[in-house]
């Protein structure tokens, strides 16, 4: 999902949105390929934007959202969006514009006032978990989808029926250490082999999404790990 370096909260005129980075977005890429995620070839329809809010059967109030830490440029614009980008917004808070797949979107439209987000780096050499944010606007029209200089522009999205959304984030803290991705799919084949919260994480099994729930289980594990030492 595409992603483009993220605009500060309540720049985008309010009428009317897996890029790599948030404020703007950036395209959603893979963590180790790291290739830009293809739009769903299904037809968006009303059902689509009833986005399920569930990782597996559990309710999802939690999310792992990616953004690119490293410079990238998509049509001149350079794409890059870290957490530290998004500490140094005003009020820390900044829209998470730019996401081009349709199941990222839906996610986007699920999330509610205050659940929190992992903040992952992703696209970079070492892609991983760098903090938390939380949600503190809800699912509105992403402006970028209109702006024809804007490498998410799309030309078939109208303004009175805008096919992409987007959310404003605030910066909560740094996790107390990076979580690397490596550490975490070690964790994933282990809970794979012998059970564990993170056997199905969507990090693992739908890792081409730049927005992913999770479920309670999963984010109290992947906190856990900050105040442990990498294994």
């Amino acid at each position: 999902m595409p992603r483009q370096r993220k605009r500060v909260s309540g720049c985008a005129p309010e009428p009317e949105m897996e890029a790599p980075s948030g404020k703007r977005t950036k395209a959603t890429k893979t963590e180790t390929l790291d290739k830009p995620v293809v739009e769903e070839k299904t037809a968006d329809s009303p059902k689509k934007d009833q986005a399920s809010k569930h990782c597996g059967n559990e309710p999802s109030a939690y999310w792992l959202m990616k953004s690119e830490p490293e410079s990238r440029l998509e049509k001149g614009i350079d794409v890059k969006f870290g957490i530290e980008d998004l500490k140094a917004q005003p009020k820390q808070t900044a829209c998470w514009d730019g996401v081009r797949n349709y199941q990222a979107r839906n996610f986007l439209r699920a999330m509610k006032l205050g659940e929190e987000a992992f903040f992952y780096h992703s696209n970079c050499k070492e892609p991983g978990i760098a903090g938390l944010m939380k949600i503190v606007k809800e699912a509105y029209p992403d402006h970028t989808q209109f702006e024809k200089d804007s490498p998410h522009y799309d030309p078939s999205s109208k303004k009175d029926n805008p096919k992409w959304s987007m959310v404003d984030v605030q910066f909560i803290r740094m996790t107390k250490r990076f979580i690397p991705l490596a550490e975490l799919k070690v964790h994933h084949q282990a809970h794979k082999a012998n059970g564990g919260p993170l056997q199905n994480m969507a990090l693992f099994t739908r890792q081409r999404l730049s927005v992913q729930p999770l479920t309670q289980g999963e984010f109290d594990f992947v906190l856990s790990l900050e105040d442990k030492k990498p294994s």
